[in-house]
């Protein structure tokens, strides 16, 4: 029942997914008087579908300790409860962004080392890969310690996920020099240099990087993640109606559209927000995947997408595996974070 056009566009896209995968079961966590009606006019959803009435939502605008108290019949309560019970392999929702970590945290609990989990996702990036990005929204203030976990679990993410075997980290910051950045980004940043991934540790990156693939995983706070994420998304929307105007505004420029269509459709769908839409919530003894609240039945069935391909390639398992091996790095980084730090002076 979350996102701005549930439940209509949550069906349509299991529909979208229903006809091409025939291995997958849905269960609707939901007003079934709502999810019914939209239900009969889906042909691939044919048997493929429970229901699991509930009256009970969590707003968009709901506080995260609200949604903990209040909302233990929620839609997204029972479907996260879900993914605890064994029931379903994965939860999906467009929801309260805020509440979902919440609530996902309390019932599937972090896994061992982790304090925070952190949205990720991959960004698209001009060496036609991808750059994995976090948090993204998930914890607004970050200690260096979190970020350090945050960078472990981005490496472990990018190795089981886009396959590289030595991911380099940056950490995402206003310059390159070693003296840019708060304290908690250059407290990350000495930690990084003195743990086991060193060796892939690139430094400080700026925002252009991210597209420009300079790294493969750039780490920051969920604040400053979702504006970044927001301000490309925003950036690749700008760019398609630019084009599109180009293209519209005179016979000849409609004549150069028809010969380069082909083209121009293939980098206009590679850029579609779209197709890119699907978050997971790493860290969590269970996978959860974020959808974008605003999206239609297309980018939901992304999300959906990405969620079939966490669990096939069974990922907690494989960052479960990478953060062992990190375990050692994260308890000494924790500690360090936890001490108290002498604040320098400076006179003008």
């Amino acid at each position: 029942m979350g996102g701005d056009r549930a439940p209509q566009i949550i069906i349509e896209g299991a529909d979208l997914i229903a006809s091409s995968n025939l291995s997958v079961h849905f269960l609707f966590f939901g007003d079934q008087k709502k999810i019914s009606p939209i239900i009969q006019n889906c042909r691939y959803l044919k048997g493929r579908y429970s229901i699991k009435h509930t009256e009970e939502f969590i707003s968009a605008d709901e506080k995260p300790s609200v949604a903990l108290r209040k909302g233990t019949n929620s839609s997204m309560r029972l479907a996260i409860n879900s993914v605890k019970d064994a029931d379903a392999d994965v939860a999906i929702s467009a929801g309260n962004t805020g509440a979902l970590m919440a609530i996902s945290k309390i019932v599937l609990r972090p896994l061992p080392s982790i304090d925070r989990p952190a949205i990720v996702t991959p960004i698209p990036n001009q060496k036609k890969k991808a750059t994995v990005l976090l948090d993204m929204g998930a914890n607004v203030e970050c200690d260096a310690g979190v970020l350090f976990q945050f960078a472990v679990m981005g490496h472990a993410f990018a190795r089981s996920v886009l396959k590289i075997e030595n991911p380099k980290i940056g950490i995402l910051n206003i310059g390159s020099e070693d003296m840019k950045g708060n304290e908690a980004v250059r407290g990350a940043a000495a930690m990084l240099k003195n743990s086991n991934l060193k060796d892939d540790f690139y430094g400080y990156v700026e925002g252009d990087d991210i597209t420009k693939g300079t790294v493969d995983v750039v780490v920051t706070d969920g604040f400053t993640g979702n504006i970044t994420l927001k301000a490309i998304e925003g950036t690749v929307k700008l760019m398609s109606k630019i084009l599109r105007e180009a293209f519209t505004n005179s016979i000849w420029s409609k004549i150069g559209y028809l010969l380069a269509r082909t083209s121009i459709t293939q980098s206009t769908k590679a850029m579609d927000p779209r197709m890119h839409n699907g978050a997971m919530l790493v860290g969590l003894n269970g996978v959860v995947v974020k959808s974008h609240g605003g999206t239609d039945a297309l980018g939901f069935s992304n999300a959906i997408k990405v969620a079939i391909s966490l669990v096939e390639n069974k990922i907690n398992e494989q960052i479960t595996h990478e953060l062992k091996s990190a375990a050692e790095a994260i308890r000494i980084a924790t500690e360090q974070a936890s001490q108290p730090t002498e604040q320098a002076t400076t006179k003008e």
